[in-house]
C-alpha cells in the first residue's frame, strides 16, 4: 500500500513527506470519505492541524482527492478517479450520506441527470446528496 501512495504523491509531483504518506494512506484504506476530524482521529500520529488543512487542499488542487460539501457546511474529502488531474476535477457523481453511521460513499456507477443551467452561469461541479441508510447499517 505504502508504494501505491507513494506513486500517487511522485505522479502528481509532490514531494514525498511523512504527513502526506500518512493522509493519504488513511484514505485508502478507509472506503469512505473523510473529514478533517476524521483524520485526526483515526490517524496513529499526531499532526498540526494547519498541516492537515493544507496537505488537504494541496490534495484537492492536484486531483489526488474531491471535496464534498455537506448540509452542516462542514466538508469531507474523497480519493478522485484516476482521469482528475490537476485544476481538472470529473468527480461528477452521487454521494451518500447514511443517516445511521453518518458515512459518506461516493458513488460513482449512478448517472447524474443532466443540469441545464441559465443562459450566462458556467458550470465548474456537480454536487448530488442522498441521505439513506447504508448496507453495513441495514
Amino acid at each position: 500500500m505504502k508504494e501505491a501512495v507513494t506513486d500517487i504523491l511522485k505522479h502528481s509531483q509532490l514531494s514525498i513527506t511523512e504527513s502526506r504518506l500518512k493522509i493519504l494512506e488513511l484514505f485508502t484504506k478507509h472506503n469512505k470519505a473523510l473529514s478533517h476530524a476524521d483524520i485526526e482521529k483515526i490517524s496513529s500520529k499526531n499532526f498540526d492541524r494547519v498541516t492537515v488543512y493544507r496537505t488537504l487542499q494541496t490534495f484537492v488542487d492536484k486531483g489526488i482527492i474531491h471535496s464534498i460539501p455537506t448540509a452542516d457546511n462542514s466538508v469531507m474529502y474523497a480519493l478522485c478517479k484516476e482521469t482528475c488531474t490537476e485544476g481538472h476535477h470529473h468527480d461528477d457523481h452521487v454521494h451518500f450520506i447514511c443517516d445511521e453511521c453518518g458515512n459518506t460513499y461516493c458513488l460513482d456507477n449512478i448517472d447524474i441527470p443532466k443540469v441545464t443551467i441559465p443562459k450566462g452561469f458556467s458550470t465548474h461541479q456537480v454536487n448530488v446528496l442522498v441521505n439513506g441508510v447504508c448496507k453495513s447499517c441495514k
